[in-house]
């Protein structure tokens, strides 16, 4: 788009950057389903595209409209699946490297990290990072090369400081990666706060239908470490197809509008459940009284995110019970899709879990805020009779 600077990130995002088909003038960027590239008679490759395993043009075309949104110089990498990205960060790093992550976040990384990514020499340290002190405590001068913090924290929603855990990993020479998936760019750019590198589970709010597996990473400095980041996706393979891509990209177009509704919905409930007579507690860091409630309303924008938790009165039993009740509602794992889903956490993530065993995890969609209230009041109520 030749005057792309002058248009809002929402406009970019509904156009996929105002790209053309240049043959068939179409406004919808075609899937290129290619594996292999003609050379040139020198035996170069002067479209730059060698083989479908490192590189692909419609993965290219969807990468920087995350880069857009993220505001990354140096640009966005797509990934086979969240945990693929994830992995690509500490698989960049050497053996016997020092990092610290936040002792709350995704529990299928969390696992990874303290069973597999230890069997090849990462020394992992885990920690409340929303607690600057215990965080600075932790990272330890040239020693600490990757710190990593998930904000908003799944499924507590604890919020941690960006700037400031920039601020302590730069001092100690180590780097600042961001789970942002829960915030997503509509709410939250951590690159432009100071983070290093940000990831998302592409799967979630950026694709927004339930119908792709994907990850991102975008990076702030195209240095050594992103080079590696690079040669860990190409070498690895972990690169996502370019259907799987195109369909992001087509996720992508519709993203404000879906961001801003369910943001929208999930306020509306979080207030109301708080006054809800068989809910103990709401988790949402749009609420005055959650501890981060301060600290979230610097750092997002338009909202605070798409997510909620509710502990419900009556223990396990109540919490199970209500979201088997739920008829709008869906009970299944994920989050950030157009339907709400619902889910007992404790259940998935199994011994050792940080969830209350008395939580439930709601992810909101795009339904009517109304019925997606009445739908869990009258499961609420179901599960305590």
């Amino acid at each position: 788009m030749a005057d792309a600077a002058s248009w809002s990130k929402k406009s970019l995002a509904a156009q996929a950057l105002g790209r053309i088909d240049p043959i068939t003038k179409a406004v919808v960027p075609p899937i290129h389903l290619a594996t292999t590239y003609i050379r040139d008679p020198d035996n170069a490759y002067s479209s730059g595209f060698v083989y479908g395993r490192p590189d692909n043009a419609t993965v290219r075309q969807t990468e920087e409209v995350i880069a857009m949104l993220e505001e990354a110089p140096a640009g966005a990498l797509l990934f086979s699946s969240g945990m693929a990205a994830a992995n690509a960060c500490f698989a960049a790093l050497s053996p016997g490297d020092h990092v610290v992550v936040s002792a709350v976040m995704y529990w299928a990384l969390r696992n990874w990290l303290l069973t597999e990514a230890t069997r090849w020499g990462l020394r992992v340290e885990t920690v409340e990072t929303d607690d600057l002190d215990a965080l600075k405590a932790a990272v330890r001068p040239g020693e600490t090369k990757l710190v990593w913090i998930e904000t908003p924290s799944n499924p507590l929603w604890t919020i941690t400081d960006i700037a400031g855990a920039a601020a302590i990993a730069h001092a100690a020479g180590a780097r600042l990666a961001v789970d942002s998936t829960a915030a997503s760019p509509f709410h939250t750019r951590p690159l432009t706060l100071g983070a290093d590198i940000v990831m998302h589970a592409a799967t979630k709010i950026l694709n927004g239908h339930s119908d792709v597996v994907a990850g991102v990473l975008a990076a702030r400095a195209d240095d050594a470490y992103w080079a590696q980041v690079k040669k860990v996706r190409a070498g690895g393979g972990a690169i996502i197809g370019p259907l799987e891509a195109y369909l992001l990209n087509r996720g992508l177009k519709t993203f404000y509008v879906r961001a801003a509704a369910q943001a929208k919905g999930a306020a509306d409930l979080a207030e109301r459940l708080s006054a809800h007579p068989r809910v103990t507690r709401v988790l949402y860091p749009g609420l005055p009284q959650h501890p981060g409630h301060d600290l979230a309303a610097r750092q997002m924008e338009n909202g605070f995110g798409t997510m909620l938790s509710v502990q419900v009165s009556g223990g396990e039993s109540a919490a199970i019970g209500t979201a088997a009740a739920v008829r709008l509602w869906k009970r299944a794992t994920s989050l950030g899709g157009v339907e709400s889903l619902v889910e007992h956490r404790a259940s998935v993530e199994g011994p050792g879990t940080p969830c209350p065993p008395d939580l439930l995890r709601l992810s909101t969609g795009i339904e009517d805020p109304e019925d997606l209230y009445r739908d869990l009041d009258e499961a609420l109520s179901a599960a305590h009779r």
